[in-house]
């Protein structure tokens, strides 16, 4: 393992609302245009009765999203301007008593439909959404799509199951062209347990997906919720978050990543980025601007915070752990999202604590990645 090493950081509040949780972002996205920012999330109830996540499965969860118009400086949070099944919280499902939950059974029997005609991937605006209802068998998943930068959300969309137990999407594409993209998405695995992840490609602008291809073997553990970077029209780096066979808490996590040089059709391990601490913590990836590929993740051990890691050479190995923060009260934290800004600085939003008894909100910190 190579060293850790701090660097000079500014804290912000995206959001923190008194006796609220405020959670997972990598659950949603981030989009980004110059200094103009959107991140999404989710709040319900504060429990702190509970073990682990510190939220009350009895009350409902809300989905919002913070913008920021000034690189990351000050956050406006709203109400997520979309269509939700049956009004509830997107991807929450796992969150929340079951009568809180989207209703799976109701959406096979009535399926989202796709767009009614081929959307514009490269519209300057343009962000896309996943969702999902859970985790392992029998879970489905839709999109939504922005032309004014998440000013509104066009959809639900349909996805298909690819012939698999259960889809969970999370958000992670890459544009190759106006009606071409595509999806990075966790399977259930074989046993309907979570999951595996896969990419599915659509050329004729949302309308329909094809399987394309497995994202390594499936794993004993998990490997799921990749993030992914494109280097050139051909080369693909994803990077996944994993957890070893073991059901014991203590089970080891970490991130690997996995080198595509046929733009999605085929795919072999690169290695180990970083360890996670307990429970695990999904990467976030992105390519700066000099070239170079970084990663932010939380840290689920002590001392609990923020942490990343840079790659001069695509990936194939990786500099000393950059610690962000270290303030966190336990392991409920994490789940990043980044972007770089015009300036080279970072924006690196999650989701925190800073007392294991009390709430969980939404931080950002901006940085530079020397």
């Amino acid at each position: 393992m190579t060293p850790a090493r701090s660097t000079a950081a500014d804290h912000r509040m995206v959001s923190h609302t008194p006796g609220r949780y405020a959670g997972w972002p990598a659950n949603y996205g981030i989009w980004s245009w110059g200094t103009e920012v959107v991140v999404g999330f989710i709040q319900g109830s504060t429990d702190t009765s509970v073990s682990g996540h510190k939220r009350s499965r009895a009350h409902p969860f809300e989905t919002l999203q913070a913008r920021t118009l000034d690189g990351g400086e000050t956050w406006e949070v709203t109400p997520i301007p979309c269509r939700t099944p049956e009004g509830k919280a997107l991807s929450a499902n796992e969150h929340q008593d079951p009568l809180l939950q989207v209703d799976e059974a109701a959406l096979r029997r009535k399926p989202f439909p796709p767009p009614d005609a081929p959307l514009d991937f490269t519209h300057p605006n343009f962000a896309l959404l996943c969702a999902r209802t859970g985790l392992g068998a029998g879970a489905i998943s839709w999109f939504y799509v922005s032309t004014n930068r998440c000013r509104s959300w066009q959809g639900p969309y349909h996805l298909p199951s690819f012939g698999q137990p259960g889809i969970a999407a999370r958000t992670d594409y890459l544009v190759s062209g106006p009606q071409s993209a595509l999806l990075f998405l966790t399977a259930a695995k074989s046993d309907g347990r979570e999951g595996r992840v896969f990419c599915a490609r659509t050329i004729d602008g949302g309308q329909t997906f094809s399987f394309e291809a497995w994202i390594g073997p499936e794993p004993a553990g998990y490997s799921i919720m990749p993030s992914s970077a494109q280097l050139s029209p051909t080369t693909i780096v994803t990077a996944v978050r994993r957890r070893a066979g073991s059901t014991a808490p203590s089970a080891r996590c970490w991130i690997e990543l996995y080198r595509s040089e046929d733009n999605g059709s085929s795919w072999t391990l690169l290695g180990e980025a970083a360890e996670t601490g307990r429970g695990g913590n999904p990467p976030s990836m992105v390519q700066l601007q000099d070239g170079r590929l970084c990663l932010t993740y939380g840290y689920r051990a002590a001392p609990y915070g923020i942490r990343a890691k840079l790659s001069a050479d695509e990936g194939q190995t990786w500099g000393e752990e950059i610690v962000l923060r270290t303030d966190g009260g336990d392991g409920d934290l994490g789940y990043t999202r980044t972007v770089q800004r015009p300036d080279g600085k970072l924006i690196s939003v999650y989701y925190y604590n800073t007392d294991p008894g009390g709430d969980r909100f939404i931080g950002a910190t901006i940085w530079r990645p020397d």
